[in-house]
């Protein structure tokens, strides 16, 4: 598993409900039963475990799993290495275990602030194999060069001869490649929670010692509801940043008789962050487009409709930007059709297809495109991919088989491409290969006109930030749901989608907190 994708789904568990104070609780439970197995198959008799710990949750799980060893008897010793605890959830199982004074269990914690601290700690001292040492020092990300304490406690792990186990993930080891830039731990055992993280299970076996995956209770919900975790998928902006840095995008779209569809998915790109938003529109639309908004950039295209004349112009556009979005408010035309056909085979840069392009796009051309988003309503989903007149997109039910057998139908029709496709709904189904989600953010008031053109917008946006198609595709449904819902609170069913639109970014800014 993805370490993002993991904690992902540790926050989407707090709108379940499940909050990760309880997933903590549960991690440190599961380490513990897990080190007492490895100790009692390991040794013959009872011997100390020593707990390293740092900063993070990994710290964390290993001060839950302290009461519970404590309670089977075991002598803990605790071997911070940081008083700077980042994780709230580790400081408050740091504090259950201060709390316990005066003391009755055999539990010790030393702070390990100086190399001297660490070098007379009792695991460098002796060299004899009566320990279990539990590595929880270090979790997600490690790149470069390790602070000099942490690189130190490391080496003496590695030098005891007691039984080693990680949490999650060694201690210095590149948790999504495998790759060691400095040091790790070389335990006997890690202990992944939930599932094995990537690089640990492409890693060496003898990097990782025996894989545990340990049950925590975390639902099928949490991995598969879009939710506030989501926006960890967001990028941090460089502060350093230039104009253009964080996302180029271009709409195509635009009719005599459609002006403010490609006018509300450019907004709806800016409001999601892309820093420069062009439109490329016939002239009556373009027109119209200016007026709305001197925000969007906007390519004034000769003629009443959209057409192959347009190709070259539309095509050195593209070069200039991250992704393109095709589509909104177009209209029905032959030399439109022809248009965007030519446009999905030259463009390569990541594709949005929504409104009139999808009943206008040959599906043939664009099925081996992974780069490519759909957000297709039940009907424009049905006769894209020419499919059942019966077809209903019904997951709004508790019952399993109906959910399930719901779902494979439309992954099934949705597999004849490569790309990621939005079936828009009550719940919004993303589909991508065997992968979905669900989104249930957003409220009946988003029937009215223009609100896909939002999504549609923010969806493109994400993509040129540099988000994949599957994951700008969830966040967007996510998003524009929530938008949808802020605008619901102020005007009720009355609101319109450029009431929707203004709402983006505070949502986006909320979720980012």
């Amino acid at each position: 598993m993805h370490p993002i994708d993991m904690m992902v789904t540790d926050y989407n568990c707090e709108y379940l409900g499940l909050s990760r104070l309880c997933l903590m609780e549960s991690a440190g439970k599961s380490l513990a039963e897990e080190v007492g197995k490895i100790a009692v198959y390991t040794f013959a008799k009872p011997v100390k475990v020593v707990i390293f710990t740092g900063s993070g949750g990994n710290g964390g799980d290993g001060f839950v799993a302290a009461r519970y060893l404590l309670n089977r008897g075991y002598d803990v010793d605790i071997y911070m290495l940081k008083e700077n605890i980042r994780s709230d959830d580790a400081k408050t199982n740091l504090e259950i275990l201060e709390n316990m004074k005066p003391r009755l269990s055999r539990l010790n914690i030393y702070n390990l602030r100086t190399l001297e601290d660490i070098n007379s700690c009792e695991v460098a001292q002796k060299r004899d194999s009566e320990f279990v040492i539990v590595d929880g020092l270090l979790g997600t990300g490690i790149k470069g060069k390790l602070q000099t304490n942490i690189k130190r406690a490391i080496e003496i792990i590695n030098e005891s001869k007691g039984v080693t186990i990680s949490v999650d993930v060694p201690s210095g080891m590149d948790p999504l490649t495998g790759e060691v830039s400095d040091l790790a731990v070389v335990p006997d055992y890690t202990i992944s929670f939930h599932k094995i993280k990537t690089g640990v299970r492409d890693a060496d076996e003898e990097l990782v010692g025996g894989l545990v995956t340990a049950d925590i209770g975390i639902p099928f919900e949490a991995e598969y509801f879009v939710n506030y975790g989501d926006f960890l998928r967001l990028k941090n902006r460089n502060p350093n940043s230039h104009k253009g840095n964080n996302g180029r995008l271009l709409v195509v779209g635009g009719s005599k008789d459609y002006s403010g569809a490609p006018a509300i998915a450019g907004m709806a790109a800016i409001g999601a962050g892309a820093d420069l938003v062009y439109v490329a529109s016939p002239e009556n639309a373009a027109d119209a487009i200016k007026s709305t908004s001197p925000d969007l950039i906007v390519k004034s295209l000769e003629g009443d409709k959209l057409s192959l004349n347009h190709l070259d112009e539309i095509l050195d556009l593209s070069e200039n930007v991250d992704a393109v979005l095709i589509g909104p408010g177009s209209g029905i035309d032959d030399e439109t059709s022809k248009l965007f056909n030519v446009l999905v085979t030259k463009i390569k840069k990541p594709i949005v297809l929504d409104a009139d392009s999808l009943k206008q796009v040959e599906l043939s051309l664009i099925k081996n495109r992974e780069d490519m988003i759909l957000t297709p309503h039940i009907f424009e989903f049905k006769s894209f991919f020419k499919t059942d007149d019966d077809l209903r997109l019904d997951i709004d039910s508790y019952d399993f088989s109906e959910v399930d057998e719901n779902i494979t139908l439309f992954q099934k029709i949705s597999r004849q491409i490569k790309g990621t496709v939005v079936v828009k709904g009550k719940y919004d189904l993303i589909l991508s290969g065997s992968k979905f989600k669900i989104n249930k953010s957003g409220n009946a008031g988003m029937t009215v006109g223009g609100t896909g053109d939002a999504l549609a917008g923010i969806s493109a946006s994400l993509l040129s930030q540099g988000l994949s198609s599957f994951d700008s595709a969830s966040l967007a449904t996510f998003i524009n749901g929530l938008a949808g819902d802020e605008a619901f609170d102020v005007k009720g069913n009355g609101f319109s989608a450029t009431d929707l639109v203004s709402y983006i970014g505070s949502v986006i800014k909320n979720g980012l907190c």
